[in-house]
């Protein structure tokens, strides 16, 4: 009888800790340079079980057609040679992988706004982006990442290019048969039509909060009732898990109100509002069973002089954020 309730016991712990682990993420920046295991170790000591490497394809403008990406002008991070390299040193920790392709467009303009103005120039689009995304996705077989981001924040390209996307994804499956999202932007996602062919509803998560110069972490967490409703259902409805491929605050006055914003120049700095938000979103979506995880945006790989407390950025590094992420993925790990 004592063995089996010991028995009983060890199978109910592990059965509550596979109801809690979560993709706890970082969205690792590429650089020019290779890493070490220096570089990774800080990522493990937050028990980050997760990395998104993120290879960058530019467009001149929002309506050109050609989609760029060379790879002897890409940082050494963005290349396969680098993806595989940063790979291999993150996996030396237990580190999962995922691929997320992006397009950097010039000056910084939204990718949700890309759109051609006639039939050539879609054709045009697709062709280049097809090339650049099955690159990445014969890539992450290679690497045996667990996870392959098909776009990210492409709203207008996606509505008005549907069946181009379901047969870019029918493409992808031949060639990468790990898991696959798409990252929706926060305002994107009830509209993105192809959720059914993936396996989690991806979304970044810049969902505006608060006006509130420092919300606690009280008002942050009511204030994401509405959005959290909204996002279960859209869960249920398709029977996928919901992954936040991005989320994060800067660390600045008034982070809620447009948590999207990467312009704003001002000198205010808000380590607390950072800390606070960041704290009330796991309170909000990390223990629900629907709900898969996510990649903080961001994380550089140069630990010691990143973010900081003189820094008003998203990173979460050498901030009191971090040791609440630290905290967080401690527990769900």
């Amino acid at each position: 009888m004592k063995y089996v309730l010991i028995l009983v016991t060890v199978i109910l712990m592990q059965s509550c800790n596979s109801q809690v682990e979560k993709i706890n993420g970082v969205s690792f920046v590429a650089s020019r340079d290779s890493i070490t295991q220096k570089h990774v170790l800080p990522v493990k000591n937050i028990h980050a079980n997760y990395a998104s490497l993120m290879p960058f394809a530019l467009l001149k403008a929002i309506d050109s057609s050609t989609i760029y990406y060379n790879p002897n002008r890409q940082w050494f991070g963005e290349t396969e040679a680098g993806l595989k390299q940063y790979a291999k040193h993150l996996r030396a920790q237990d580190i999962k992988i995922m691929v997320k392709p992006q397009i950097w467009v010039w000056n910084g303009e939204f990718t949700g706004t890309i759109k051609m103005t006639n039939e050539a120039d879609w054709q045009e689009l697709e062709n280049t982006y097809s090339k650049f995304i099955l690159e990445f996705a014969r890539v992450s077989q290679d690497l045996n990442a667990e996870l392959f981001c098909i776009g990210t924040e492409l709203e207008l390209f996606v509505k008005h290019r549907p069946e181009y996307w379901k047969q870019l994804i029918i493409e992808i499956k031949k060639v990468y048969n790990g898991k696959l999202t798409y990252a929706a932007n926060w305002d994107e996602f009830k509209r993105t039509p192809f959720w059914s062919d993936l396996d989690y509803i991806g979304i970044d998560a810049y969902f505006p909060l608060t006006e509130e110069k420092t919300p606690s972490v009280e008002a942050s967490v009511k204030a994401w009732e509405s959005h959290k409703t909204m996002i279960k259902s859209h869960s249920e409805t398709f029977g996928k898990p919901i992954l936040f491929t991005e989320y994060g605050y800067r660390s600045i006055d008034y982070a809620a109100k447009k948590p999207w914003e990467v312009s704003r120049v001002e000198k205010a700095i808000n380590m607390e509002a950072q800390a606070n938000l960041t704290k009330a979103l796991f309170e909000a979506f990390w223990n629900e069973s629907w709900f898969a995880g996510g990649f903080v945006w961001k994380w550089f790989h140069e630990y010691e002089t990143s973010g900081g407390l003189d820094d008003n950025r998203f990173t979460p590094q050498n901030k009191p954020a971090e040791t609440v992420l630290k905290t967080y993925y401690h527990a769900h790990r």
